[in-house]
């Protein structure tokens, strides 16, 4: 039997009133005016977030797909000209080149949809777990999906939750004792603590809302 996270929701409600000041990951923001947000442009921003900074990704993303947001019209693009739009996301002629594929994919296989079916999304060359879960969450309004980041795959080990060693093991054993209510918000929440206070080296615990309910797994150091 799974076991019950203890004050949990005292804890959702500490962390959200101390990151409501703060904006949410790029891939779950409500205000990009000039992108429609659709299935498709959340699976393409979400790529190029990968190994990126999130303001990077923001201004790439707008430059790409407020004109460019359908397969359609990504496959008619240039490779250069989708790196060029791009620039600079890490890994950006590696990620031009993806989108490009996962566009002519989409269209040769899925009528030019994005799929929302978890298993077909992660057919998808370059598509992960956390990936399809944030499509399906994020672009498909979906419930019963946690996309876990490195963050989200600390922090609760960090907090005494779980044990585990990969994201996958996190999002299985999340799944076991995370009451549902909490999934539509646990990614952006764990995601902004994680870049703000709880980050990976040397947290800082003596700002930490949570601290009381906090085990400090494996934390050698903080601030």
């Amino acid at each position: 039997m799974a076991k019950n996270i203890e004050h949990i929701d005292e804890i959702f409600q500490l962390l959200k009133k101390e990151l409501e000041k703060l904006s949410r990951p790029v891939v779950s923001r409500s205000k990009w005016n000039e992108i429609v947000n659709t299935p498709f442009t959340t699976l393409i921003s979400c790529i190029l977030s990968l190994r990126t900074k999130d303001e990077v990704t923001d201004q790439a993303s707008i430059r790409l797909l407020k004109e460019y947001d359908t397969p359609k019209k990504i496959t008619n693009l240039p490779e250069k000209q989708i790196e060029s739009l791009i620039y600079p996301v890490g890994f950006y002629k590696t990620k031009a080149k993806r989108i490009k594929d996962i566009s002519k994919t989409l269209i040769e296989n899925y009528n030019g949809k994005v799929p929302d079916d978890f298993d077909e999304l992660l057919k998808l060359k370059g598509v992960g777990r956390k990936t399809a879960n944030i499509v399906m969450v994020y672009g498909h309004k979906k419930q019963g999906f946690l996309p876990i980041d490195t963050h989200c795959h600390k922090i609760p080990n960090r907090l005494g939750w779980i044990n585990t060693k990969t994201p996958e093991q996190t999002e299985e054993e999340l799944k076991k004792i995370l009451p549902k209510k909490y999934w539509d918000d646990f990614n952006h929440l764990f995601v902004k603590f994680g870049q703000t206070i709880c980050v990976p080296i040397s947290p800082f615990c003596s700002m930490c809302p949570i601290k009381k309910y906090c085990k400090q797994v494996s934390v050698t150091k903080s601030r």
